[in-house]
């Protein structure tokens, strides 16, 4: 399914990937809104194809692209036991304190909701934990 949307004109490439954070609160008069917002909110996204059309934008003081956007799944670190392709998992957030370990994005994904529920699209590699946790990175949407 295609999916359209507008960008910015620095992110208006193929090939560039986004992540979509929500909706501005300034945008709620914009006629355009439902074009901008129907992405869904913390979605890995890539341009796979520009349109063509521009518009007038008021947030970014220029212009945005109509742009093709197709979601990838989200790379993420989860508990061994729950990584099977295909299953739907409940996201828990780990309680680490550890910043530095070479895992923590994994761990914390950009735009992972705690307790929203996911589908393992890909199984990886064992990672390993310096506070003793059976983790493995997955690739899920």
């Amino acid at each position: 399914m295609v999916m359209i949307t507008l960008i910015g004109e620095p992110t208006a490439r193929v090939g560039n990937r986004f992540y979509y954070l929500g909706p501005l609160t300034d945008c709620r008069e914009c006629k355009l809104r439902n074009v901008c917002f129907n992405l869904e909110p913390g979605g890995l996204y890539e341009v796979t194809k520009l349109r063509g059309q521009t518009h007038e934008c008021i947030e970014r003081e220029g212009l945005v692209h109509v742009v093709e956007v197709e979601r990838l799944p989200i790379p993420a670190a989860v508990p061994k036991k729950q990584a099977m392709e295909g299953s739907v998992i409940t996201v828990q957030l780990p309680r680490c304190n550890n910043p530095g370990c070479a895992h923590h994005a994994l761990c914390f994904p950009i735009g992972a909701e705690d307790g929203r529920k996911y589908s393992v699209e890909e199984v990886g590699e064992d990672l390993e934990c310096p506070v003793g946790e059976d983790m493995v990175s997955v690739r899920m949407l």
